[in-house]
């Protein structure tokens, strides 16, 4: 049975469905033991959709905010 380590290390691949069936099959043995992992995976999925809505494009303001809240840390 995998580790917990070993499950987020194969993590991104299992979302990706880029798991052979005997790791897939490893990776769900471990997810219905594992509280824990589950919500791990719970939240990867989550942060895949919204990684997913963001345009692909730079937006210039969005650049100029990043850059004003860095400059704002590195003050305080």
């Amino acid at each position: 049975m995998l580790s917990c380590k070993d499950l987020v290390a194969q993590s991104s691949d299992f979302l990706d469905g880029q798991l052979s069936l005997r790791e897939r099959l490893g990776v769900r043995a471990h997810l219905a033991m594992c509280r824990h992992c589950r919500r791990f995976i719970r939240q990867m999925k989550v942060s895949q959709q919204v990684l997913r809505q963001l345009p692909d494009a730079a937006i210039p303001e969005l650049d100029a905010l990043a850059e004003r809240l860095a400059q704002q840390r590195r003050k305080s």
